[in-house]
Parts: C-alpha cells; sequence; structure tokens
C-alpha cells in the first residue's frame, strides 16, 4: 500500500494592504428599453483573491504529493532490507527511497531484471553514489509497465533488495 506523504503551505498575509487599495469591483448594468433594472454588482478583496488562489495551488501540490510511495532504506529494527521490499505503483508514480537506518544505501536497478528499452542508468543512483544520512532521500519514477528488480549495492550480500511492479 503507498504511503501519502504531504507538503505543508504557508498563506502570507495581506493585513498590510490599505483599505482603499485592497478592492477589486466589477459592476455590469443591464438595461431594458422600458425599465431600468438595478446594478448588479460583485466585490472582492485582494486578500480574498489571494487566498483563492493559493489555496487552489496549495491543492494542487497536495494532490500531486499524494501520488507517491515511500520506501525505507533499512528496517527500524537495524536490518538491512527495503521496507516495504515489494510493492506496486501506476505509471508516473513517485518513489521515495528514505534512508532509515543501516546506511549508507543506494538504490540500483538491475539492467537484467527491468523491462525491455528501459534504461537502468536513468532510475538508478550511482554504485559509488551513497546516502549517508538519516532522511536523505532518492526519489524515481518508472513510466514502463512491468517488474523492475533493485538493490542497495553495499548490502546486495546481505539480502538488501527488492522489486516493484508498475501495472
Amino acid at each position: 500500500m503507498a504511503t501519502v506523504t504531504s507538503t505543508t503551505v504557508a498563506i502570507p498575509s495581506f493585513t498590510g494592504l490599505k483599505a482603499n487599495a485592497n478592492k477589486v469591483s466589477a459592476i455590469a448594468k443591464v438595461s431594458n428599453s422600458t425599465s431600468q433594472l438595478p446594478r448588479l454588482g460583485v466585490r472582492a478583496s485582494l486578500k480574498d483573491v489571494g487566498v483563492a488562489v493559493i489555496a487552489t495551488a496549495a491543492s494542487a501540490v497536495l494532490a500531486s504529493n499524494a501520488m507517491a510511495i515511500e520506501v525505507l532504506l533499512g528496517g527500524d529494527d537495524g536490518s538491512l532490507a527495503f521496507v516495504p521490499n515489494s510493492f506496486s505503483v501506476s505509471p508516473g508514480e513517485k518513489i521515495v527511497f528514505k534512508n532509515n537506518a543501516g546506511f549508507p544505501h543506494n538504490v540500483v536497478f538491475d539492467e537484467d531484471e527491468i523491462p525491455s528499452g528501459v534504461d537502468a542508468t536513468k532510475i538508478s543512483m550511482s554504485e559509488e553514489d551513497l546516502l549517508n544520512g538519516p532522511g536523505e532521500t532518492y526519489t524515481v519514477t518508472l513510466d514502463a509497465k512491468g517488474t523492475y528488480k533493485f538493490y542497495c549495492s553495499p548490502h546486495q550480500g546481505a539480502g538488501m533488495a527488492g522489486n516493484v511492479t508498475v501495472n
């Protein structure tokens, strides 16, 4: 099951604006040949408009983050493992590999165990490149459907390997 990550969005304050400078008005006048209808008015402050724009942007950011799975590098118990070590994602879903315990770690996709036509070097970390600190991450997005096998090169001999199915 995918883990949903979220982002905090700060909404700026508009309290310092002058009272007369923060209004946007649009007035429509509708007329009839026999009678005059009342004017229709719409008023919104810049603060209201700004909050609406920021809320819409925040929704878009949160929606994009909802399409991500987090995989821990090293178990909470100190085991040399990917947690989870087998999972499924949709094409284009982000996979965030996050250093947890027993590091240094990296993520290398096995060139013989990925879908045909996928370049392992474009989705893998270099075997020499390592995540050395707690919380460091490596993010990858897989588009081609199929099964991908991956490993941590420093701990491959200890069985630190996993697979992801893109369906």
